[in-house]
């Protein structure tokens, strides 16, 4: 769950495997602190999305080189946490870039509803913002990503 979210926040596996590494890292320095099993589910989501964002902040910050993803293909990676079949490749490709597209926390609240199938109240509360700001991200972005793909499609 963490990697998936780290993933599709960020867009970059390697990028999402650090900052998974990084919130596991601090979930076992504050072990202690946190109560029950829910009181970690939420602790870890909270952290992930804070952290990818982070991490997007330092990225546009300083220059990195990017590497051409066929560099990396005998690695064996794994294959993402929530894995769709879709209908059509090609289709689920295009969606996939548009979303990738869109500013970072436009991508994070579509990720976390409907890639981590969280509530509303659930980003809400990971974001550190009210319900209804969730919302408003979400109608609009919907509607930018329709518009966007009825683009592509005709």
């Amino acid at each position: 769950m963490v990697f998936s979210i780290a993933l599709r926040i960020l867009g970059d596996r390697f990028l999402a495997e650090e900052t998974a590494q990084d919130v596991f890292l601090e979930l076992h320095a504050k072990l202690d602190e946190l109560a029950s099993d829910d009181h970690v589910l939420h602790w870890l989501r909270r952290a992930t999305v804070h952290r990818s964002i982070d991490r997007i902040r330092q990225r546009d910050r300083r220059h990195e080189v990017v590497t051409d993803p066929a560099d990396f293909r005998d690695l064996n990676l794994p294959d993402l946490a929530v894995d769709a079949s879709p209908g059509d490749p090609l289709l689920s490709r295009q969606l996939r870039q548009l979303v990738a597209s869109l500013p970072v926390m436009q991508r994070t609240v579509i990720a976390l509803r409907y890639q981590e199938d969280m509530s509303v109240d659930e980003i809400a509360d990971a974001l550190s913002m009210p319900v209804a700001t969730v919302k408003s991200h979400l109608r609009r972005t919907l509607l930018l990503l329709r518009e966007k793909m009825t683009r592509v499609l005709y």
